[in-house]
């Protein structure tokens, strides 16, 4: 069944209204329906407006890319998509224009800090651990994100979420331990282990982690343990594992070497992308 937007589901609601008024024959219901229509209903692939946007956690300056549809009116859920251990790169914007297009108002936030940007792995995993051992940091410089998308008048702000890749699944995972308002939240091949297991009690909304089965930086032992945190913490929670998939399957930069820890993976990409769009229309109703 092919994944519908929330603009398409619109449109089908207000032709099936339309089919209904003209089997009774209200002409003037009909008028009044496709005028009101047309005011709301927009294409959700008309026009992404993207933006470099600074906000600021305590002193620190932040700097994210705000992207949204400026060609859908009224409010809409947000997304929060929180970069891998290379920060904001040309694949976040690329994941944050591609949620827009389906009709949210998405940030990607920064955690690293306006013009930290690591060049290489070495630096990448050296100020990832910074905040892998400062998870309070962690949670806090994510929290910065969401409170400046939910500050956005187009935010409807009862409808908010979190998606993360890699360093970014721990982020997102990570605010939702720390009680954030969230409805739900998605991690792509992300890390899964935390110091503060007993903190899943605080998770407000629904989990949806996708994983590569043969993944060797997230082993199997931490994704039991991560169920057994789930379970717990009273979780409504899912875990999907893609056979043949290792860590980094949804990034391209990887290349395709799984015999190097980290590879791309089209197929793992494609069914992952489709689960996390069904998952935020459920989670978005």
């Amino acid at each position: 069944m092919p994944v519908c937007t929330m603009a398409q589901l619109k449109k089908r609601n207000l032709l099936i209204q339309i089919s209904v008024q003209i089997k009774k024959g209200e002409f003037v219901k009909i008028i009044l329906i496709i005028f009101f229509g047309m005011l709301f209903l927009k294409d959700t692939t008309a026009g992404v407006k993207t933006e470099t946007v600074e906000y600021k956690q305590g002193n620190i300056i932040l700097e994210g890319y705000l992207a949204y549809d400026e060609g859908l009116i009224g409010k809409r859920p947000g997304v929060i998509v929180v970069h891998d251990w290379l920060g904001i790169s040309a694949a976040t914007r690329k994941r944050a224009e591609q949620l827009a297009e389906l009709g949210y108002v998405v940030l990607a936030a920064d955690i690293y800090g306006k013009g930290i940007r690591p060049a290489n792995a070495q630096e990448a995993q050296t100020e990832a651990m910074k905040y892998y051992k400062d998870r309070k940091l962690l949670r806090d410089r994510a929290r910065a994100g969401l409170d400046f998308l939910s500050s956005q008048t187009m935010v409807d702000t009862a409808r908010l979420s979190v998606i993360g890749y890699c360093f970014g699944g721990a982020g997102a995972l990570e605010l939702a331990r720390s009680g954030a308002p969230l409805k739900g939240i998605v991690t792509f091949h992300g890390s899964l282990s935390t110091p503060t297991p007993d903190d899943a009690k605080n998770i407000r909304g629904k989990v949806l982690v996708l994983h590569g089965a043969d993944d060797p930086f997230v082993k199997q032992a931490d994704v039991t343990a991560f169920m057994d945190e789930m379970r717990k913490g009273g979780v409504d929670w899912q875990l999907v594992q893609y056979g043949g998939a290792v860590h980094s399957f949804t990034d391209m930069r990887a290349g395709s070497d799984n015999t190097k820890g980290g590879a791309y993976n089209e197929a793992a990409d494609r069914r992952s992308w489709q689960a996390m769009k069904y998952f935020l229309m459920e989670v978005f109703q």
